[in-house]
């Protein structure tokens, strides 16, 4: 490991703990910082109502740490929005934000156009499909960005369970995200789940980065914010255990795919040969192939998008 990691572990690597509640709440008075909560949601009707709920309970009422909670729906066939609204969220559904651009789809163009109906100076994403959710997800990673005027970003790590085993979770960060970073962008090993989809960022620093659409946003997300503003402005808390619906493992293979190839235009520029993946099944007749594209598409920062830069000024 590199010494410039090895000294980033020691001083911007924390725990959920080490800041109390009152000291994060002193820190947002004194600096009138406001933060936002998105949520990306996709047929998620049976984890995303308690989520919300909990962050209003514990983040609203008895404390005002998060000013809004937004559920950003990207087109589900439940009741997701239903059960989101009704525990307290706003809920807007991503074909509505930004409409004279027909939407993509893909996890990462939710995130992007978040950005453009939430206010917050600190905006904090959190997945819809936690299971068991705490306060702590958010607490934890909101909170260095309020205490720490340099750090401008922060990932939440945790452990990560799979079928009752510790630690099992997180297949794709083993197999295709922490390979890929160990040999390219080595400042980044230290992080212990680059691809969490529980972090939260400054506005300042998202409306400059580009947004793959897909999978590839959180790995994409890190390389750009180590490039624009260096890795002591990085940094990661210990909020627990992560519980959640896994995938299986074509989708895990599609995913990887996604995260290779948003690595690989970051390391040339270039352009895929070939942009597409195909995985076999077993069907009546033998294995059969099944070709799925790959993420291809990247939305601009939101600097570049006159309707938000006309929003800013207002």
């Amino acid at each position: 490991m590199l010494e410039e990691v090895e000294r980033w572990l020691s001083t911007r690597s924390w725990s959920v703990t080490d800041r109390p509640l009152h000291q994060i709440m002193a820190a947002k008075q004194r600096t009138g910082q406001t933060v936002s909560v998105v949520l990306p949601a996709l047929n998620e009707e049976e984890t995303v109502g308690d989520i919300v709920s909990v962050i209003r309970h514990d983040l609203v009422r008895q404390v005002p740490l998060v000013d809004e909670i937004v559920v950003v729906d990207s087109g589900s066939t439940d009741r997701t929005s239903e059960v989101a609204a009704a525990a307290g969220a706003t809920v807007v559904h991503r074909d509505e934000i930004l409409p004279r651009l027909p939407a993509l789809p893909g996890k990462g163009e939710v995130l992007w156009r978040s950005l453009l109906v939430t206010r917050g100076d600190i905006v904090c994403f959190i997945d819809a499909d936690l299971k068991e959710f705490s306060s702590d997800f958010v607490l934890g990673i909101v909170g260095p960005l309020l205490t720490e005027p340099g750090v401008d970003l922060v990932k939440g790590m945790y452990d990560r369970p799979l079928g009752g085993a510790a630690g099992q979770g997180g297949r794709v960060t083993e197999l295709m995200a922490r390979p890929l970073l160990n040999m390219h962008w080595p400042q980044l090993a230290g992080f212990v789940q680059p691809l969490g989809g529980e972090y939260a960022a400054r506005r300042s620093l998202l409306e400059q980065l580009p947004f793959p659409v897909g999978y590839g946003v959180e790995l994409g997300m890190l390389v750009d914010a180590l490039h624009l503003v260096g890795l002591d402005a990085l940094a990661q808390v210990d909020v627990g255990v992560r519980k959640h619906r896994h995938q299986d493992g074509q989708a895990l293979g599609r995913m990887s795919a996604a995260i290779y190839r948003t690595a690989q235009l970051r390391l040339a520029r270039g352009h895929l040969i070939r942009p597409s993946l195909t995985q076999f099944e077993r069907g009546q007749e033998g294995f059969e192939p099944r070709t799925y594209s790959v993420d291809t598409e990247e939305r601009p920062p939101m600097t570049e998008i006159p309707e938000y830069m006309k929003r800013k000024a207002a």
